[in-house]
């Protein structure tokens, strides 16, 4: 058995079932036709649905169907593809390419990339706190999912970690400031993927421990690999204007660190990532091989 490409498949049927749904939910909806060519421009066209599709194989892990957990796993990408948005403007990394485009600001201007991100941020909970009561879940376990969801997006997560991504030019410990960035601008989402269906599920204290564990270093792990690939990925491979980083002089783990160091380091979070879910037992054997197939992106 080729785990690897079992993956592969795996991501890739949760990628075109997101994707549907997407698509599906964004047509319901009475948007003026400006906005919605907008938001369709960014949340419809390309991405991996990393992070929803994380959300669906955890739920499933945890007895919950997979159509029960659309409306929180649709918010996850939503809110993640409106911080893509944002981040790309002018005023904030100041990106050309996205997901192998132009970015949104690029094709429809800065206003309507700023609502287009703004639209997307409130939909996300809109549809979710919408969606998920008829489903049958707990009112509590619902709320204590999506304030899961809302921590991660807030002034201690994203907007936390894009703020301290725009002030660089006051750091003076440089290896505690890539740490905590990438704590908060990668890490806190792809750890609420787990630990906001887990709560939705109403899972135990060890369970939600575990998992907490486990996405922080699988997140960490992410972000070093993706600050590698940076360095020796090309358009084709990464959707976006490669080298940008190195060349700007931005603080990343391999300008910090070193490519080899960088390397290393993505292998230590993995290794912690995995202990971190072992205890869990066989049912979530399926996360070390996650966890095992994001390292394998840079090699």
């Amino acid at each position: 058995m080729n785990h690897k490409n079992d993956l592969r498949v795996l991501f890739e049927q949760k990628k075109e079932i997101m994707d549907r749904y997407l698509s599906d939910t964004l047509a319901k909806r009475d948007i003026p036709e400006r906005l919605a060519q907008c938001i369709a421009y960014s949340l419809l066209n390309g991405g991996k649905r990393v992070r929803p599709a994380l959300c669906m194989i955890l739920s499933e892990r945890l007895g919950i169907m997979q159509d029960k957990v659309m409306p929180l796993a649709a918010a996850f990408e939503m809110a993640h593809t409106a911080s893509l948005i944002h981040d790309d403007l002018p005023c904030m990394d100041n990106d050309d390419y996205r997901r192998g485009k132009l970015t949104n600001h690029k094709v429809y201007g800065e206003a309507m990339a700023v609502l287009a991100g703004d639209a997307l941020l409130v939909f996300a909970f809109e549809h979710a706190l919408q969606e998920l009561p008829k489903q049958g879940f707990d009112k509590t376990n619902i709320l204590n999912a999506l304030g899961i969801f809302a921590n991660a997006l807030g002034p201690a997560g994203i907007c936390g970690g894009q703020t301290l991504d725009m002030m660089q030019d006051a750091v003076k410990d440089e290896e505690n400031y890539v740490w905590d960035m990438c704590e908060r601008k990668t890490a806190t989402l792809l750890r609420a993927t787990l630990t906001a269906p887990a709560a939705l599920a109403g899972a135990d204290e060890k369970i939600m421990s575990h998992l907490y564990n486990y996405g922080t270093h699988l997140g960490i792990s992410f972000q070093i690999v993706d600050d590698i690939l940076d360095v020796t990925g090309s358009v084709q491979e990464l959707g976006k204007t490669p080298g940008k980083d190195v060349k700007s002089g931005k603080l990343t783990f391999v300008t910090v660190y070193g490519l080899q160091r960088a390397k290393k380091l993505a292998e230590e979070e993995t290794s912690k990532a995995i202990e971190a879910i072992v205890p869990l037992g066989e049912n979530f054997k399926i996360f070390v091989e996650i966890a095992e197939h994001f390292a394998g992106r840079s090699k």
